[in-house]
């Protein structure tokens, strides 16, 4: 039988990340995931400049864009600021380098790993059983460990998802209601490809008609989508609490991922470091979780307005973008950094 403080299930940013923290405070943690590689996850690779300058470190991201493209029925502007806005990183290399600062700090990573189930503090899996004195869950939209808490999903978005070869010179966001519902198409430049996808509300397009409107999309736009390798995954939005005793959810598994623009590295990443402080005092305030907690709330109630029915969606997303565009809101208010 293997001991451990905290044992993490997910070796993502959320997981990762927490396991950083506690291990650097000098405690025992394992972390386990089910995949044999670390690293590699359907994502655009666009990460929000505010959010993440001061946690990823320069070197990591691929290009920086301070102007952004964007797209409507009714409007076609771009939204500029002094310093980058978004940047695109690999999630791959994101990944290993997140691994290598848990090892460093001494956490014990496990991957190929699966849980079974687990009951009082004793976790099972495929590969033996551990006991913890707290279980943190952050292994994804389709989280064991929150289905073996009895917590069921249905608010989730769709990321379909193509990396295409060339060189692209902007950052655009397409916002066409009769195409994506309260959704939108991308294009995240990357070093030599771009991300190219769409994300919406299952409950407002069925993920089959977002893909065959991605692809007209792309036609409309001279992009060839059909040489690539599609990937796809479902986003987790569905937030209902994220500690339950010494049980925690993170990231994706908590459903923190923003319920309009589907953004999901940010809030893994912040969400992992205060379960981790929260573990370690707690009498901890938790104020960055607070700040995450109501921008979430903010982003879900734009989705439900825009969910209703199509005028709803094309009123409220082209007053956003007007907006935006005249300054009344900063582009923070599409950041779940805020």
């Amino acid at each position: 039988m293997f001991e451990y403080h905290t044992i993490i299930v997910g070796a993502g940013p959320a997981g990762l990340a927490c396991g950083t923290a506690l291990a650097r405070a000098g405690e025992r943690v394992l972390v386990l995931d089910r995949h044999r590689r670390i690293g590699p996850k359907v994502c655009a690779g666009g990460i929000t400049w505010s959010g993440i300058n001061k946690r990823v470190p320069s070197e990591l991201l691929e290009r920086s864009f301070p102007d952004q493209k964007v797209f409507t029925g009714w409007q076609k502007t771009v939204i500029s600021a002094s310093r980058p806005l978004v940047s695109t990183i690999n999630r791959e290399t994101l990944g290993r380098w997140m691994l290598e600062n848990a090892e460093a700090a001494g956490a014990e990573v496990r991957n190929a790993t699966a849980v079974k189930s687990f009951s009082g503090n004793l976790l099972r899996t495929d590969r033996g059983e551990f006991t913890f004195r707290f279980l943190v869950g952050a292994d994804g939209s389709s989280s064991t460990v929150r289905r073996l808490l009895g917590m069921t999903t249905k608010r989730v978005g769709v990321g379909i998802n193509y990396f295409v070869p060339g060189d692209f010179p902007a950052i655009e966001w397409h916002l066409d209601d009769k195409l994506f519902a309260n959704g939108y198409a991308w294009l995240f430049p990357h070093r030599e490809t771009a991300s190219i996808g769409a994300y919406c509300d299952r409950n407002s397009l069925p993920p089959a008609i977002l893909l065959k409107n991605l692809h007209l999309w792309a036609e409309k736009y001279d992009i060839d989508l059909d040489q690539s390798k599609m990937s796809s995954g479902l986003i987790n939005y569905d937030f209902q609490g994220w500690r339950f005793g010494n049980f925690f959810l993170a990231g994706d598994a908590a459903g923190l991922a923003s319920p309009l623009t589907g953004e999901g590295i940010y809030p893994a990443i912040v969400s992992g470091e205060e379960i981790a402080r929260t573990i370690l005092d707690p009498g901890y305030e938790g104020y960055a979780m607070k700040k995450l907690l109501a921008r979430h709330r903010l982003h879900r109630t734009v989705v439900s307005l825009t969910g209703s029915n199509r005028l709803a969606c094309r009123l409220v997303m082209e007053s956003l973008v007007l907006a935006l565009r005249s300054g009344l809101i900063p582009f923070s208010a599409l950041e779940m950094a805020g």
